[in-house]
């Protein structure tokens, strides 16, 4: 016999860090929610990706009790290097803005959520498969799917949250005629390496050069992380260690005699990428957070901390409207989130046009890339905006300049 459905406030598509960082939320605030992945933990878990927290973002994971690894394990860094020209510039937010991010990987974030889920008793469901979200503007939207042991499920919930990324089915069920899309596409992609290595920098670097965009980043004393801008179908197997080492190193020459230390090559991938945002970030009884509503270049490390800053939000609409039942809040939302959306937006964009190199570049092209990164680290101005933007746009921070 068919098992009778689930029962829950809210059901959440997508069991990433968006997704279990609301459900956390959300049983703080005394509000029941379902977590449903087609993904395992281990496979997730074993997803290598980078991580720059901002400091609003480190905060909520320890103020929020998801996590007390971040300020011990998590590395700060108080700036970054802009490299070009063949010499390194410092950016210092803490001199500047007064506050700096949080090196801290992707897959500890996720880590932290999923034990923090599981410590409280939270019902989150790895390895589903065949997942619909159906009845998305009726009073009790579900979510249709078969479990881990091969079991056919049911969840119908109150509100039901996608979070599962921009291949996910939550935004492909929105009707086409019920949303817009923005979307710019790149020339390019980055070629992403792990390395056996120890650090070449204390902090990031982000280097400009007639040969492309390289990008220098830490992950362990003994292991790094690094990228260099190539084509998008370019294939990793066609990359051996020593071309890859040469085409860093000549990305990061200069006068000055900065180098990189090298290393067996672990992991080699190209990653693709594009800006994309959805609105409305709602349809029906079904909202959207994180990559299911908009994805960044990661040039400015925007991605995760999107995504984390749009479930605060959501929980908080969530609380409103369930605990107070008021469903305007849930109108609110999206405005709110799409506010910050669009800066970042903004700022990942020109991160990406300042610094890499695109399909026939001119000399002029090339003079004028050079010109906008002299005026950014010769300006306070100009500093300022950087760190400021990196650091992250709190909503404090805004409110304390306004008033």
């Amino acid at each position: 016999m068919p098992h009778p459905p689930t029962r829950t406030a809210v059901g959440i598509v997508g069991a990433g860090p968006a997704g279990l960082m609301l459900s956390h939320l959300l049983a703080r605030a005394g509000i029941d929610s379902v977590v449903v992945d087609h993904r395992t933990r281990a496979e997730i878990e074993g997803t290598s990706r980078a991580g720059i927290l901002e400091a609003d973002s480190a905060r909520l994971l320890s103020d929020s009790g998801a996590s007390d690894r971040v300020y011990r394990d998590g590395r700060r860094h108080d700036g970054v290097e802009l490299r070009f020209a063949g010499e390194s510039h410092r950016v210092d937010f803490r001199a500047l803005v007064g506050e700096g991010v949080w090196l801290y990987p992707q897959t500890d974030v996720f880590a932290d959520l999923a034990d923090a889920r599981a410590r409280d008793g939270g019902d989150v469901r790895f390895g589903v498969s065949g997942t619909q979200v159906v009845d998305l503007t009726a009073e009790r939207p579900g979510i249709l799917f078969t479990d881990a042991e091969g079991v056919a499920r049911e969840v119908r919930c109150d509100i039901l949250v996608g979070a599962d990324g921009s291949r996910g089915v939550c935004r492909s069920a929105v009707p086409t005629a019920e949303c817009t899309h923005f979307f710019r596409e790149y020339p390019y992609a980055w070629f992403g390496v792990l390395v056996d290595a120890p650090p070449s920098a204390r902090e990031l670097v982000y280097a400009h050069s007639e040969r492309g965009f390289a990008l220098i980043s830490q992950r362990t004393e003994s292991v790094q992380r690094m990228y260099f801008q190539c084509d998008p179908d370019e294939d990793p197997a066609a990359w051996p260690d020593d071309r890859i080492w040469a085409e860093l190193q000549a990305r990061v020459s200069g006068v000055d005699g900065f180098s990189l230390e090298e290393g067996p090559v672990t992991d080699r991938s190209v990653l693709r990428f594009r800006s994309f945002v959805c609105e409305p970030m709602r349809y029906g009884n079904m909202l959207l957070a994180g990559d299911a509503a908009h994805t960044v270049p990661p040039t400015g490390a925007k991605g995760l901390n999107l995504a984390l800053a749009d479930v605060k939000l959501l929980a908080e609409a969530l609380q409103t409207a369930l605990t107070k039942h008021d469903r305007t809040a849930l109108d609110a939302y999206g405005p709110r989130a799409l506010r910050h959306v669009w800066r970042a937006q903004h700022f990942s964009y020109w991160m990406t046009t300042m610094l890499h190199r695109a399909p026939r570049t001119t000399d002029f092209d090339e003079r004028r890339q050079l010109g906008e990164l002299r005026a950014v680290v010769d300006s306070t101005a100009g500093s300022t905006y950087l760190a400021e933007a990196y650091t992250g746009w709190s909503e404090a921070r805004s409110a304390g300049r306004c008033g």
